[in-house]
């Protein structure tokens, strides 16, 4: 974990501690494996950094064990330990990398407006779907607009990221997109400034000059640069404007 760059606090080491029992004799045994397992009494797992045990666990073959085996199981524990975490882990690695391990999995949580997530989703499930296809990555969603990614690289997280803000991104004012004329009308036309929305360029907004016929200057396909004038957040209507906006060659 700590080669993996995972930030613990402290190092931990584990040992596996048995013990066979004849009578009122006994031998606690350090470091056990399979068939001391097998045929002894007791498989007694204890883990912890220098300052203290944080986890145990004992299987037990036997009706139970004395305070006398159980202070000679956990001082041996403590001595096998302790000389794991020094004599060994410690002068290998001391402490956790500053930068994860670029083979360790990575998860990121983004937070997207709970409006948002029906957008995410989409019809059916299209969206969500699409994207965990295209990138392979994990998504979970919550239902305050958490969304939980778990990727392989920050590669694949990155894009992961990207995909999502396109579905859920909101339009803000005074921000030039680049869209898509998707439907035109008598009133203006509708563009398509992110995936899955639109804005309304009213025919007034269209040009400088007064506009008369709305095809004259644009066409359904036709990719146009737009300033968002207003976003009316009740209703979630977008006013576009076309307007001094430069539209390149």
């Amino acid at each position: 974990l700590m080669d993996a760059g995972v930030p613990l606090k402290k190092p931990v080491a584990g040992i596996a501690m048995g013990l066979i029992k004849e009578g009122d004799d006994f031998i606690v045994l350090t470091d056990i494996q399979g068939a001391e397992d097998h045929f002894g009494d007791m498989d007694f797992k204890v883990a912890g950094t220098e300052d203290g045990i944080s986890a145990i666990q004992m299987d037990i073959k036997i009706d139970g064990v004395s305070k006398e085996i159980m202070a000679k199981a956990l001082s041996e524990a403590k001595k096998a330990r302790l000389f794991i975490l020094h004599e060994k882990m410690n002068k290998v690695i001391s402490s956790h990398k500053t930068e994860m391990s670029e083979y360790a999995p990575k998860m990121v949580v983004l937070q997207i407006n709970k409006e948002k997530i029906k957008d995410l989703i989409g019809p059916g499930g299209k969206n969500i779907k699409r994207i965990v296809e295209e990138t392979g990555a994990k998504i979970d969603i919550d239902q305050d607009g958490g969304v939980n990614i778990f990727a392989e690289s920050k590669e694949v997280l990155d894009v992961t990221i990207e995909k999502i803000k396109e579905v859920t991104a909101e339009a803000e004012e005074g921000k030039m997109y680049t869209g898509v004329v998707k439907t035109i009308k008598d009133f203006g036309a509708f563009v398509e400034i992110m995936p899955g929305t639109d804005g309304l360029v009213h025919v007034s907004q269209i040009a400088k000059e007064r506009v008369n016929n709305v095809e004259d200057y644009l066409k359904e396909g036709q990719v146009v640069n737009v300033v968002v004038k207003k976003v009316d957040r009740k209703t979630g209507k977008i006013s576009l404007t076309m307007k001094d906006v430069d539209q390149g060659a």
